[in-house]
């Protein structure tokens, strides 16, 4: 059974600071303002992981454009994020939950099962944060390879809303 907490469109996004990728720490407060894709990943480096990072990459003017602030979270160390974002040119912070303490509140980390084996790791979620800081947009399933357009696509819809 999953504990983790439901986090839910409409309400606050859970607060957090981490060490980023920059040798800084980001507090999400300091995006207050802006639109954020806060997006967790399982691992840096791994195939599916690099194609969402590779995606988020390749469309990083368009978020720019959309006035949009792309921040990366799994449980991998500042250092593994460097070389992650030195190797695919990533624009765009990386912050390490090394405990995934983060990853939990955002009801994104739990039991996963890989060839047989059933371990505590990220789950591959994205929420689109407003600039009032509450999610406006969850994504539980998420395609790597399509990820960042159907991202792109969903902001412009929250941020020009169509009668």
């Amino acid at each position: 059974m999953n504990d983790l907490p439901a986090v839910a469109i409409g309400q606050p996004a859970p607060p957090f600071t981490l060490p980023s990728s920059d040798g800084q720490n980001v507090n999400l407060a300091q995006f207050q303002g802006q639109w954020v894709v806060l997006y967790f990943y399982p691992r840096d480096n791994t195939p599916g992981c690099t194609k969402e990072a590779c995606g988020f990459r390749d469309a990083h003017s368009q978020f720019q454009q959309a006035q949009a602030v792309i921040l990366g979270i799994s449980t991998d160390s500042v250092a593994s994020h460097e070389k992650f974002i030195r190797k695919y040119n990533l624009p765009f912070l990386l912050l390490a939950d090394t405990e995934g303490q983060v990853a939990r509140a955002y009801g994104s980390y739990g039991p996963k099962k890989f060839m047989g084996k059933t371990y505590e790791g990220v789950f591959r979620h994205t929420f689109i944060l407003d600039p009032q800081g509450k999610i406006a947009q969850i994504y539980r399933q998420v395609k790597p390879e399509t990820h960042a357009q159907q991202v792109l696509t969903d902001l412009a819809q929250l941020q020009h809303p169509t009668p």
